[in-house]
């Protein structure tokens, strides 16, 4: 059995998708409000904030996997994130569970350093400082050999279905509405963006990896690295129209943040945008050079139809 936690976001079910596809028919899927993303999962419906369904949740599973997201919402963060957590990493140590973490990049630095998994942790803002606290949490487990884990780690997303992004909201959002599309801060720095059926391809080959555990893994990206502008040239190129865009200053989002609370929780993730922001996945390929990294090409073509389908 393999136990999704969080399963019915985009990752989540993605996931599911591979596990099945890949790996096994034996997989549960557990939310709040669980339901079935292949025919033959299980599902269980559980608030993983409470210890002992954290410890149901789990219960007879050989791996599970941590893809829980919340809404970006600071407070929200620091009052349940790490409470989940620990329930999750509990609940996996009692059951003998493994446990594979999908974590994000909010805790790096954002500035121009190439980001790698040695990179110190150095947090801009309280979201970053929560993931901070996740990651060790589940970097002391590893060290200290009470539970098999391995940390999955992924930048910014873009993708088709359910994918929350800044990426997927500004632009192709923008395209779909045929509206102007928007660039934060600056469109001349280059990006690492992850096609996110790409995150839960190589999240569930990890997970079904036994020698990759005890470690952290970047995902693999494009490793092109576009700028907004190169990436929004070659969206123009496949829908095969025009796509003009305007960079939204900073000094917007200062200001907007004075009366609009989304746009006040995105402000700490700016700093990202005013450099070059390179993920290294090397390790991965390296280790895995079978998997094939879906291109920008490839998956803007994606949803490029998946937009016509819906039309």
């Amino acid at each position: 059995m393999q136990t999704i936690l969080g399963a019915n976001g985009q990752i989540g079910e993605e996931l599911a998708r591979e596990l099945k596809r890949n790996f096994t028919s034996g997989i549960r899927i557990v939310s709040r409000k669980a339901t079935k993303i292949n025919d033959t999962d299980e599902v269980f419906s559980a608030d993983l904030s409470i210890r002992e369904k954290a410890i149901e949740a789990v219960k007879g599973s050989e791996t599970a996997y941590f893809t829980l997201g919340l809404p970006i919402s600071s407070d929200l963060w620091e009052q349940q994130f790490p409470l989940i957590l620990q329930n999750v990493i509990d609940a996996c140590k009692i059951n003998g569970t493994r446990l594979v973490f999908f974590d994000n990049t909010y805790m790096y630095p954002q500035d121009e350093r190439i980001l790698n998994e040695e990179t110190v942790f150095e947090p801009v803002g309280r979201k970053g400082r929560v993931r901070k606290q996740m990651a060790e949490m589940v970097l002391k487990e590893m060290q200290s050999g009470e539970l098999e884990a391995v940390i999955c780690r992924a930048p910014e997303f873009y993708g088709p279905g359910k994918t929350q992004s800044i990426t997927n909201t500004f632009v192709f959002n923008n395209i779909k509405a045929d509206k102007r599309l928007k660039v934060p801060v600056r469109a001349d720095k280059k990006r690492s963006l992850i096609w996110t059926p790409d995150a839960s391809r190589a999240t569930a080959l990890i997970g079904n990896t036994p020698e990759a555990f005890g470690q952290t893994w970047h995902l693999p990206v494009d490793d092109s690295h576009l700028t907004y502008k190169e990436f929004i040239a070659l969206a123009a190129d496949i829908y095969s129209r025009e796509l003009k865009y305007t960079v939204v200053p900073e000094t917007f989002f200062t200001i907007a943040a004075l009366f609009n609370t989304k746009v006040k929780e995105l402000q700490e993730l700016l700093p990202r945008y005013k450099h070059d922001n390179i993920f290294d996945d090397s390790k991965f390929r390296k280790r895995f050079p079978a998997f094939q990294v879906t291109t920008y090409r490839q998956g803007i073509a994606a949803i490029k139809n998946e937009h016509n389908i819906k039309a």
